[in-house]
């Protein structure tokens, strides 16, 4: 027997052209109603594309017919009552699914459940790794309480404005970048209530002079608060990146985070676990019996020798990445390059391209290349 519950479910399988949100989490579904063998689905699609509205129809007459359970299906559109809907699904005001960012080919958020696991030195560095492939990157700080990205790029200026009033965001290390802490001073607290917040963020969006790029990487604030919920709300996002590290207090804020992407229906390509033990690499000549707290080392041919300890745990990131079904990007160790390319305002891409670590971040670049195409 089919209920409602079992077809609002299987209503989820149908996508909203153009995007791979479902009509259900879109809040497209009004009713449903069964009796007996007849089954009447009344949708509400507010856009005025008429082509966009058949074809919705047509997918779920479709996927009830193929169902053969019910005789009689009726699938309608409700007129429009000129009322805004209830509903407190992720559309724009005018009850459009989240748009396209004009002249941007993928959007990208770089997100994590905590603050402190690295997410804006993630976020700096994939931008970097994206632009040094011959890629038109922009990268923008939406961490309106706490924006790192200007020091951690180096940047003290303040964006100009054109005659329209838009903001021009600075051109730096090949890449266009905004952050909150260029308009505000890095150094003033901000104290705003959400709907403050939730208007700047829409306003990095639409009133930045972002021009045609192949990604914007958004580095998120931790957490799932106003600005997740604007973003998801009012932007397309091609899919968002998850930054842990591996203790379990990170993870379970880690996990809700995550959560919030699944629930919304934007795609997760995948988690980064940092600050994944640290390394202890030298060289010895002639060395035999090496060990380090009681564990026998492994010397190279070379005498060279790499040690691994795990100064919080492991295995946080895999954990993580198995129950999302999504790819373990990467495992990034604690590494004195990363802090001191981080306290130069170079980021490690920028600061030094040939160690271990940098070709970590090429790869993770290319996994989420891959993963888009």
């Amino acid at each position: 027997m089919m209920n409602k519950d079992k077809v609002i479910e299987l209503l989820k399988t149908v996508s909203y052209p153009g995007f791979s949100r479902d009509i259900v989490s879109f809040g497209m579904v009004k009713d449903v109603k069964i009796e007996d063998d007849s089954i009447s689905v009344i949708l509400q699609i507010k856009t005025q594309n008429d082509d966009k509205k058949e074809n919705v129809v047509n997918k779920v007459n479709e996927l009830l017919q193929n169902t053969n359970v019910f005789q009689k299906i009726s699938v309608s559109i409700e007129k429009d009552s000129g009322q805004q809907p209830k509903s407190q699904s992720p559309q724009s005001s005018e009850g459009q699914p989240p748009q396209p960012l004009g002249g941007v080919k993928h959007v990208l958020a770089v997100a994590s459940g905590k603050g402190g696991v690295g997410k804006s030195t993630v976020a700096a560095n994939i931008a970097l790794s994206l632009k040094n492939m011959g890629h038109k990157v922009g990268l923008l700080d939406l961490d309106i309480y706490g924006p790192s990205l200007p020091i951690i790029l180096g940047i003290d200026e303040q964006p100009d404005l054109t005659q329209e009033r838009k903001l021009i965001p600075l051109e730096h290390m090949g890449m266009k970048i905004m952050s909150f802490g260029f308009i505000s001073g890095n150094q003033t607290p901000v104290i705003w209530r959400g709907p403050l917040v939730s208007r700047m963020t829409e306003q990095f969006f639409h009133d930045v002079v972002w021009g045609d790029l192949d990604f914007l990487i958004l580095d998120l604030p931790p957490g799932t608060g106003d600005i997740q919920l604007t973003l998801t709300q009012k932007l397309k996002i091609d899919g968002a990146i998850i930054v842990t590290t591996p203790q379990d207090l990170a993870l379970s804020d880690v996990r809700k985070g995550a959560d919030m992407f699944k629930k919304v229906s934007t795609p997760i390509l995948g988690v980064i676990e940092n600050m994944s033990g640290f390394f202890i690499e030298g060289h010895i000549e002639n060395g035999k019996n090496l060990s380090v707290e009681g564990q026998p080392v492994d010397l190279g041919d070379d005498g060279n020798f790499a040690i691994r300890i795990d100064l919080f745990k492991k295995g946080g990131g895999k954990t993580e990445s198995e129950r999302l079904n999504v790819p373990l990007l990467a495992e990034i160790p604690i590494s004195q390059d990363i802090m001191e390319a981080t306290d130069s305002g170079k980021p490690l891409l920028e600061y030094n391209t040939d160690t271990h670590i940098a070709k970590i971040f090429k790869k993770i670049a290319e996994q989420l290349l891959n993963s888009l195409h």
